[in-house]
């Protein structure tokens, strides 16, 4: 095809596919320059005593557990509850209403400004999935589990007009 062009064309076509290849060269070089070296090549940085020996490096820690956020917004508090959220589905009462009010409350939230709904459907089969929610403020962190939702889900999101979290029928916390 590009014999058929003329001379121009023909210069400006290679000069086009040079440009794609040097380009991509280029792009793949930067891209390498910015990637993290072998980790077994990094030197791990050491520090000496007072009398010249040297003190085992630091280890690595792990990022705090989250934890409640008392005078806090409920986004200061989702990184909590879906914490306590994913513990509880992890366990054999994942689909249990109340291992998610009584572990919620554990965590320091106010069972008082929490709902849930039931375990069971209207006709006794185990419930496609359970949701149970704490009132915080305005807003609400509302959890859903269940065989149907696959994995939890956990999201903030304003209080309904009736000043609930839930829509429909839930059930009483009683214990």
């Amino acid at each position: 095809m590009a014999r058929d062009l003329p001379p121009r064309a023909r210069f400006d076509v290679r000069s086009r596919r040079a440009a794609r290849v040097i380009l991509t060269v280029a792009l793949v070089g930067v891209l390498a320059a910015c990637s993290p070296g072998d980790p077994e090549a990094t030197p791990t940085p050491t520090t000496t005593t007072a009398d010249g020996t040297p003190s085992p490096s630091a280890t690595p820690t792990t990022p705090a557990a989250p934890t409640l956020v008392p005078d806090g917004t409920a986004e200061d508090n989702l990184p909590l509850f879906s914490s306590v959220t994913a513990a509880v589905w992890a366990t054999d009462a994942r689909v249990t209403g109340r291992a998610y009010i009584d572990a919620l409350t554990a965590a320091g939230f106010d069972k008082a400004a929490m709902q849930v709904t039931q375990d069971q459907s209207t006709v006794g089969n185990p419930a496609e999935s359970i949701q149970f929610s704490v009132r915080w403020n305005d807003q609400c962190l509302i959890g859903q589990v269940g065989p149907a939702t696959g994995d939890p889900v956990t999201v903030v999101v304003p209080v309904l007009a009736e000043g609930n979290c839930l829509v429909g029928q839930t059930r009483p916390i009683d214990w």
